[in-house]
């Protein structure tokens, strides 16, 4: 199954994001034959030297070799190039995944004429098959030689799996006086709960910001945008969440940043944000075999901690996404997954809406509650739930999900053959 025969998300972009050459960056994409035809399945992307870096990997205890070497080249805080192949996650593959990963980094060093803790590399597909990195080392001299500025698509195309369509964003920030750009894509539709990361993320900016003031951002801004999106409640063995930043722009007169938390990086936090969450709309929008995206709030809850987490478990519910998927206003079954979660609900003072609609308040059905509205309103494709726990707690979070179809169980089930 790959994504050539999927079914597209009805709701993929009618355009890609125009991105803007970042200075600093470059990239080149082929295809390998690593396990699909007819499509490119590895890309490079080539850093200037002085590129800082940073990221959040998945915390699965069956994270693939790719995860362990990233998360000892963060250390470092320093990159030049970028390997990234689909189709094998290079996951649970013991000896033979050490190795492939260590002949790929080292190609890739002596293509790029680096370090070894300034190679990053990331794999996507299917878990526990050894990966040949004989059928594809060969080909990083010829692709790091021909990277370009421009080729922002055809990289974001090479990393998918059951993708159907591309992620790309792009945003403009000031530091200073001084314009910079960030650019990311990503890719993702199944195994999706992201954990600390996500599914495959790669930002790139020209700003000067040291790797420590970096780091705090990624993390940060993972916390809010895809360690609040879940697809169908699994957690990647191959999470990766990577950022650099050439520090193009201090020809430009842009003073490097270098402490954490400096009230010079506002702007480009906001905006690195912001582009994150676009980037886990368009991945919850991309959900395997989807028909309705759902935007969850979870107010009243005793913390922000605590709304994620009843969130989550709504998000998560098969019962709630397949009611979804059927235009079923069960909302008992939003009643079900709060209590579930684990986290403070006052059953008596619950109270829950679908879009403006109230359902459920104090504990019981709305007054207003209207059956024909309400069934009305789910045959929409987009659908708001909205969740006040009760507890009267300052917590509050917002999920993004997608139904549960019979296409998610034909996607799934014919994955390998």
């Amino acid at each position: 199954m790959t994504h050539d025969t999927a079914k597209v998300s009805p709701f993929a972009p009618r355009q890609l994001a125009d991105m803007p050459p970042i200075e600093g960056v470059r990239f080149a994409a082929c295809e390998a034959g690593i396990r699909y035809k007819h499509r490119d399945d590895l890309m490079v992307a080539v850093l200037d030297p002085g590129t800082a870096a940073a990221g959040v990997l998945t915390q699965s205890k069956t994270g693939s070799a790719p995860v362990l070497w990233c998360r000892q080249s963060l250390q470092s805080g320093k990159a030049r190039v970028l390997v990234v192949n689909s189709g094998n996650a290079n996951a649970f593959t013991g000896k033979r995944g050490r190795e492939a990963v260590e002949t790929t980094a080292k190609f890739a060093m002596n293509a790029a004429g680096c370090s070894r803790s300034e190679v990053y590399l990331a794999s996507t597909g299917v878990i526990g098959e050894p990966l040949e990195a004989g059928k594809f080392r060969h080909l990083l001299d010829g692709l790091v030689k021909s990277a370009t500025a421009d080729a922002w698509a055809r990289a974001a195309r090479a990393i998918m799996t059951t993708d159907t369509y591309p992620k790309l964003a792009t945003r403009k920030a000031r530091i200073g006086n001084v314009e910079v750009s960030i650019n990311g894509f990503c890719k993702g539709a199944g195994m999706i709960a992201p954990d600390m990361a996500t599914m495959l993320c790669f930002l790139f900016t020209d700003a000067a910001v040291s790797a420590a003031a970096l780091q705090q951002i990624v993390t940060s801004g993972a916390a809010t945008s895809f360690n609040c999106m879940t697809i169908d409640s699994d957690t990647s063995t191959s999470d990766t969440c990577l950022m650099f930043a050439t520090g193009a722009a201090a020809k430009r007169g842009q003073k490097p940043v270098d402490e954490v938390g400096d009230p010079s990086l506002a702007e480009f936090t906001a905006a690195t944000h912001d582009l994150l969450k676009e980037l886990t709309i368009m991945v919850a929008k991309d959900g395997e075999g989807l028909s309705k995206f759902v935007t969850l709030t979870i107010q009243g809850a005793e913390s922000d901690a605590a709304a994620r987490r009843i969130g989550l478990s709504v998000a998560n519910s098969p019962l709630v996404k397949t009611a979804i998927a059927g235009e079923d206003p069960n909302w008992g079954r939003v009643v079900m997954a709060v209590g579930k979660s684990g986290e403070a609900a006052d059953r008596d003072s619950l109270s829950i809406w679908f879009g403006h609609h109230a359902v459920a308040e104090k504990g019981e059905r709305a007054a207003s509650y209207d059956e024909r509205t309400i069934a009305a309103y789910m045959k929409a494709p987009q659908i708001d739930i909205r969740v006040d726990v009760g507890v009267g707690g300052p917590g509050r979070a917002t999920i993004w999900t997608c139904d549960l179809t019979q296409d998610y169980f034909r996607i799934n089930a014919n994955y390998r053959s």
